[in-house]
C-alpha cells in the first residue's frame, strides 16, 4: 500500500466490491491466502505485465502503467493502456482470467483507472475494456455516470473501512464465499451461527 494509510490500490476497489468483509481481511487485517482463483489471476498478470510496449500504426501499447489519483486517493498499474492519436485518445484495458460478470465488480476497477488517467494527463476517458482469458475476447465498457459513480460511492465506503479499522460481517452470499481465497479465514458459516446464538441469548437475557 501507498505510504499514505489513506491512498487505496486499485486493487483493493475490486475487494471491497466483490465483499467488504474480504477487503477488510487483506486491507485492515492484513491476511491473504492464495487459491487456484488467485494464483491463475497472478500468473496471467504477469505475462501480459512482461510484454514491451510497441507501436502499430497509430496505436501505441503500454503495459503495466503506474497510475494515480491525489483527489481520490488511489494508485496502482493498470494492465494495458492503448494511446492513438494527436490529441491522444486514451483506453485502458484490465485482464482479468474469468469471463464476464453481471455484478460490476471489473467495471469498478476499469473506471477507478480511467479516474486516475483522467487526472494525471487532463483528459476524459469515456471507454475501455476488459479482456477475459476464459473467453479469448474483449468486453467494451463504457465508463458513464452511473459506472462513475458507483466507484465513487465505492472508493468512500472502503476509505470508511480503513479509517475506522473495523471488519464487516460477512455477506449472505455463500457461492461467493466458496470462490474466495480467504474463506477458511473468514469463517462465514462459524460467525453466522456465533451472532445467531449471541442473538437468542440477548433475548432471555434482556
Amino acid at each position: 500500500m501507498d505510504d499514505d494509510p489513506q491512498t487505496l490500490m486499485l486493487s483493493a476497489l475490486q475487494h471491497y466490491a466483490y465483499c467488504p468483509r474480504q477487503f477488510a481481511l487483506i486491507h485492515v487485517e492484513q491476511v491473504w491466502s492464495e487459491n487456484y482463483f488467485t494464483a491463475d489471476g497472478n500468473r496471467l498478470h504477469e505475462r501480459v505485465d512482461s510484454r514491451e510496449p510497441e507501436q502499430r500504426g497509430n496505436v501505441r501499447y503500454e503495459r503495466s502503467v503506474s497510475v494515480r489519483s491525489q483527489v481520490l486517493g488511489l494508485s496502482g498499474r493498470l494492465d494495458l493502456l492503448e494511446i492513438e492519436g494527436d490529441p491522444p485518445n486514451y483506453f485502458p484495458v484490465e485482464y482479468k482470467r474469468g469471463k464476464p460478470k453481471v455484478e460490476d465488480w471489473d467495471r469498478i476497477q476499469l473506471c477507478a483507472q480511467a479516474l486516475c488517467l483522467e487526472e494525471m494527463r487532463e483528459c476524459r476517458i469515456d471507454q475501455g475494456a476488459i479482456w477475459y482469458w476464459q473467453e479469448r475476447k474483449r468486453q467494451p465498457i463504457n465508463i458513464d455516470e452511473p459506472l462513475r459513480e458507483r466507484t465513487l460511492q465505492i472508493i468512500q465506503s472502503a476509505k470508511d473501512i480503513l479509517l475506522q479499522g473495523n471488519t464487516p460481517a460477512p455477506i449472505e452470499d455463500r457461492a461467493r464465499c466458496r470462490a474466495c481465497s480467504l474463506i477458511d479465514l473468514c469463517q462465514p458459516d462459524a460467525f453466522q451461527r456465533d451472532h445467531s446464538s449471541r442473538y437468542v441469548r440477548e433475548l432471555y437475557t434482556s
